[in-house]
């Protein structure tokens, strides 16, 4: 009964921490949608060249709050998959809090932070480059409504009662159909982040670390898997078992690199493409290992 409790506080205070994330992008996707401006979306859309760039630095920021916003406009068109990618990989996730309570030297944890930045910028930019020159980027256009009508938040109507009655009304729109989707994904992130909670629980630190000591090739595709999960105790056990010495170098690079909190989650609740959600975390998957396999060499 402790464990499960314990297991339902950790979960209610992380997804809590996501709410002003997800508010704040429902609101500014809301906002550029009911815009009449058709400026406002043109300069998003011409923005999107520069966004792995902004993703990967904005990713670096202790909390996995980033990683959830890039999923959500991923999923209304806002950013580019490139922008998604490149914000997943380099998002600390509770690696930060966990150095810092360990007292280890900050040149160590700023280098792992510096080496997730760096590849999540280089790989989104080379994945924007890449669909850009296969003419696969998207039409270029957002696609918030579409979004807007999958959740079912009624937002079309109260942005014909705003036309009629005045802007209060589609200022009132906009705010309700935010509150209705961030709802939504709130309460699916947190039934899934307790569910894996009560799993990572069960299992314990101990039985991970062996299962990813003394064999660095298959640590690395095992940390890189364990990093997929959608829980900030996935991070924390990566990061533990590599500051006591479990965890090379390699495996810890790449289960970092994987772990990026619950934007993969985020994408699969708000992306309707099943398709798209599955190669983007296959790939996010496929990068890790990849990175984490020529560290290993390397170091």
């Amino acid at each position: 009964m402790d464990l499960f409790l314990h297991v339902l506080e950790h979960s209610v205070f992380d997804t809590l921490e996501l709410v002003p994330f997800l508010l704040l992008t429902y609101l500014a996707m809301e906002a550029i949608e009911h815009s009449a401006s058709a400026h406002v979306q043109a300069a998003v859309e011409r923005s999107g060249k520069a966004g792995p760039v902004v993703g990967a630095l904005l990713g670096a920021l202790p909390q996995c709050g980033f990683s959830a916003m890039a999923a959500t406009l991923y999923a209304g068109r806002v950013v580019t998959v490139g922008t998604l990618v490149a914000v997943i990989l380099s998002t600390s996730d509770e690696m930060v809090p966990v150095f810092l309570a360990h007292q280890e030297p900050m040149g160590h944890m700023l280098a792992i932070m510096g080496a997730k930045v760096a590849v999540g910028l280089v790989v989104g930019l080379a994945v924007d480059a890449v669909l850009r020159a296969r003419h696969r980027a998207g039409d270029g256009h957002l696609h918030i409504h579409e979004l807007c009508e999958r959740e079912h938040c009624h937002c079309d109507e109260g942005d014909a009662h705003g036309h009629e009655h005045g802007h209060g009304h589609g200022r009132w729109a906009i705010v309700r159909s935010a509150l209705v989707h961030t709802v939504q994904v709130t309460f699916f992130i947190f039934v899934v982040t307790f569910v894996f909670g009560l799993v990572i629980e069960y299992v314990g630190q101990d039985a991970l670390g062996t299962l990813l000591a003394n064999h660095p090739v298959r640590a690395t595709f095992v940390s890189a898997l364990v990093g997929l999960i959608p829980n900030c105790g996935a991070s924390v056990a990566i990061t533990e078992l590599y500051l006591d010495g479990v965890l090379a170098v390699g495996p810890m690079i790449a289960g970092l690199l994987a772990s990026g909190g619950v934007g993969l989650l985020v994408l699969w609740r708000t992306n309707a493409d099943v398709r798209q959600n599955a190669l983007v975390t296959v790939f996010i998957y496929a990068v890790s290992v990849l990175v984490g396999l020529v560290a290993s060499a390397l170091l």
